[in-house]
């Protein structure tokens, strides 16, 4: 039996209401946006290639436009013709679209992904002029879906002036917030073409073992959030042997399917949402894609669900796992920039942390590896590197993960917590970050 939907009206933009819903041929996609306009694309593995080829195409009907994104996992074809007509803004930096303060595209807005609710919405400071997304065909309902990539643009999708959809037969269908009428877009451009694909390498030995310390933090029946990359992945591997976990996170990549399949991830004690995983964003690979279409036991969620403070702090045992660059020894955290270079965004960190945090039972888990640059350099410092962005403040961290083991800081003094990080850092430094004692 398919659980019950989940009711996300709360947590959505208004309507604007009735669209023509035309379907149009691609040279005509564009013929509603304006000279100067902003426009929101959808990101990640939803990222509507095929309409941004097109849209490069078409360049020389512009002087200029604006290009908003959040995390990107492929360059859009409109980044190989910078200022010619196409500026970008970036949410979420990333080696396909890297901030312009490392050399790269785009500037950037520092904003938490819960925000994306608010910052595109008419008369808001990033109010779109109109939106390009990636579609699924009708489903036996007469919706579309927006597929793998929901919570970011979902908002704009309901609000914007001018809504444009890449109706793609390899968009799988998922349930949730992402479904849509005909009548809630504006123009239909049938394209057939591979999706972006997240893949990953199988995580090294040093990642398991931060995997392995990790693991010892989540019990049986916890509520899980995740982050991107090697240990997330060989966390998952592990996670096998817990029982009755659930989900509720920003994104989902392959590793779930594999749990849910097992019988690890049941759903079954969330405190709410039973039954379902809830993610805003799919990552993975085309298994995870065909797993993710019209799967019962998964609902696409709008930003303001799936990061919302308020929403995730009623998961009991809610533990989020956040990756960072550098942790310093009083517990500020770094997950956005190597010194003044911004290599990342904010992302949900912030969100998932604060609600971790006020979570019953709640656990917020930082982890990475102890060293950088091939073991020169240690990623647990006496202080933040100058221009070092804090995308967690020392007064919510809670617990450091590394190789070497777990430093709990949350309600330990600066000392104590110090101590802690030391005794987590890789050893060869670990004399030399030791604070002074009197």
């Amino acid at each position: 039996m398919m659980p019950a939907p989940t009711d996300f009206t709360p947590y959505l933009a208004a309507s604007r209401g009735e669209r023509p819903g035309k379907a149009v041929a691609p040279a005509r996609a564009f013929d509603g946006i304006a000279d100067g306009a902003r426009v929101l694309v959808g990101s990640a593995c939803g990222m509507p290639t095929l309409l941004l080829e097109e849209l490069a195409r078409q360049r020389g009907n512009w002087t200029r436009l604006e290009l908003v994104t959040g995390q990107l996992h492929a360059v859009p074809a409109p980044a190989r013709y910078p200022g010619e007509p196409f500026t970008f803004t970036s949410l979420q930096p990333s080696d396909a679209l890297p901030a312009r303060s490392s050399g790269g595209r785009a500037r950037v807005v520092p904003a938490r992904y819960s925000d994306a609710r608010h910052l595109f919405l008419p008369g808001a400071p990033l109010a779109a002029d109109a939106v390009l997304v990636q579609v699924s065909p009708p489903g036996p309902e007469g919706r579309f879906s927006l597929g793998l990539s929901v919570g970011g643009v979902v908002d704009a999708v309901r609000s914007a002036p001018l809504v444009i959809a890449q109706v793609n037969p390899r968009m799988p269908y998922t349930f949730g917030a992402g479904e849509l009428r005909r009548d809630e877009i504006d123009v239909l451009v049938e394209m057939e073409g591979e999706l972006v694909e997240l893949r990953r390498e199988p995580p090294n030995a040093e990642a398991r073992a931060i995997a392995a310390h990790v693991l010892a933090q989540v019990p049986d029946g916890a509520t899980l959030q995740f982050g991107i990359g090697a240990i997330p992945e060989a966390l998952m591997s592990l996670l096998g042997e817990r029982r009755d976990l659930g989900v509720h996170s920003g994104m989902i990549s392959d590793g779930i399917a594999d749990l849910v399949d097992s019988g690890a991830i049941t759903n079954a004690r969330k405190t709410f949402d039973g039954g379902v995983v809830i993610t805003a964003e799919v990552l993975g690979t085309r298994r995870l894609f065909d797993w993710a279409h019209r799967n019962p036991a998964l609902r696409m969620a709008p930003a303001a669900y799936s990061h919302g403070v308020a929403v995730v702090s009623r998961c009991a045992r809610f533990v989020s796992i956040q990756s960072a660059l550098q942790v310093a020894l009083d517990g500020s955290i770094n997950a956005e920039s190597i010194g003044d270079r911004q290599v990342g965004g904010p992302g949900g960190q912030p969100d998932f942390v604060e609600a971790a945090a006020a979570a019953p039972g709640g656990i917020a888990i930082h982890a990475l590896p102890a060293t950088a640059a091939k073991g020169r350099v240690s990623r647990i410092v006496p202080r933040l590197d100058a221009g070092a962005i804090v995308t967690t403040p020392r007064y919510l961290a809670d617990r450091v993960v590394t190789e070497f083991g777990v430093a709990h800081l949350r309600g330990r003094t600066l000392e104590e917590r110090a101590d802690a990080l030391c005794a987590i850092a890789h050893p060869a430094f670990r004399e030399d970050l030791a604070p002074p004692r009197e």
